[in-house]
C-alpha cells in the first residue's frame, strides 16, 4: 500500500502473543494498525512502538470487547483516523474447568468475552467497512474443531466462531457487500497461554513443536491481503498437523 491508499487494520488483543505478532506482521505488509486491548498498557504501548518501528502508524485503545457501548464508541473514534479495510478479532481467555465442576460464571465469562466480544467487533466494523469493503479474520481455535476435555466453555466459543465465520460470509455476500469473513484456527502455540495446557498434549503434535505466534500472525495476515480475494466464509488450520 501507497501512503496515499493505507488503510486501517484492527486487532483485538493486540498487546501480546499472536495479536502482537499480527500487528506487526500487519504494518510490515503496508497497514496502519489500532491494537485494542483490555489490560496493561505497558505491554500495549510496546506494540505500539513494533508497527511504527515496522513501517506503519499506531495506536493502542483500551476496550472491553464485551461491552457494546464501550466496541461501539471505539469503532466510532477508529473511524475518525480513517478508513477501516481490515479486521483480526483475536481478543480471547480462557477459564477452564471440567463442565461437572464448572459455574455458570465461569461459562458466561469466556463466552462473553470469546464469542459475544467478536460479534461486537465484527458488527461495528462491518458497518463501518459496508460502502469501502475490506476483510475480516476471525481468530477461532483447534479446540473448536476437536473436543477438548476441561474446555467446554472455551471449545464452545471457539466452534461458535467458526459457525459465526461462515455466516457472516454468507451474509456479506447476500448483501453485496465486498468484505470477506474467514477464521484461522491455531493450534498449541507458543504463548502465554500455554502455561496452561498439560505438557503431554505437547507430544501429540506431528510436527512435533509449537507454533510460534508468527506463523499464525501470517496466515491472518494472507487473508486480510490482496492474495486472498477469493477466499471467504474458510477456517484455515494452523495446527501443525493436529487435525489432519
Amino acid at each position: 500500500m501507497t501512503e496515499a491508499t493505507k488503510q486501517i487494520a484492527i486487532v483485538t488483543g493486540g498487546s501480546r502473543g499472536i495479536g502482537r505478532a499480527t500487528a506487526v506482521k500487519l504494518a510490515e505488509d503496508g497497514w496502519d494498525v489500532v491494537i485494542l486491548y483490555h489490560g496493561h498498557d505497558e505491554p500495549a504501548q510496546q506494540t505500539v512502538e513494533m508497527i511504527e518501528a515496522s513501517g506503519g502508524r499506531g495506536w493502542a485503545m483500551k476496550c472491553d470487547v464485551a461491552d457494546e457501548e464501550q466496541v461501539r464508541a471505539t469503532i466510532r473514534a477508529i473511524r475518525a483516523l480513517g478508513t477501516i479495510g481490515g479486521v483480526v478479532a483475536n481478543a480471547g481467555i480462557t477459564h477452564d474447568a471440567m463442565m461437572l465442576m464448572m459455574s455458570l460464571g465461569t461459562w458466561n465469562e469466556v463466552i462473553e468475552t470469546n464469542l459475544t466480544g467478536v460479534f461486537l467487533v465484527c458488527r461495528e466494523s462491518i458497518r463501518a467497512m459496508r460502502k469501502t469493503g475490506g476483510s475480516v479474520v476471525i481468530m477461532s481455535s483447534i479446540s473448536g474443531l476437536k473436543g477438548s476435555p476441561g474446555q467446554a466453555n472455551y471449545s464452545a466459543s471457539k466452534g461458535g466462531l467458526i459457525a459465526l465465520t461462515r455466516t457472516l460470509a454468507m451474509e456479506a455476500l447476500h448483501m453485496k457487500l465486498d468484505i470477506r469473513v474467514n477464521s484461522v484456527a491455531p493450534g498449541f502455540t507458543n504463548t502465554d497461554m500455554v502455561r496452561f495446557v498439560p505438557n503431554e498434549m505437547f507430544s501429540r503434535i506431528p510436527m512435533g513443536r509449537l507454533a510460534e505466534p508468527i506463523e499464525i500472525a501470517s496466515v491472518a495476515a494472507f487473508l486480510l491481503g490482496p492474495g486472498a480475494t477469493y477466499i471467504t466464509g474458510q477456517t484455515i488450520a494452523v495446527d501443525g498437523g493436529l487435525t489432519a
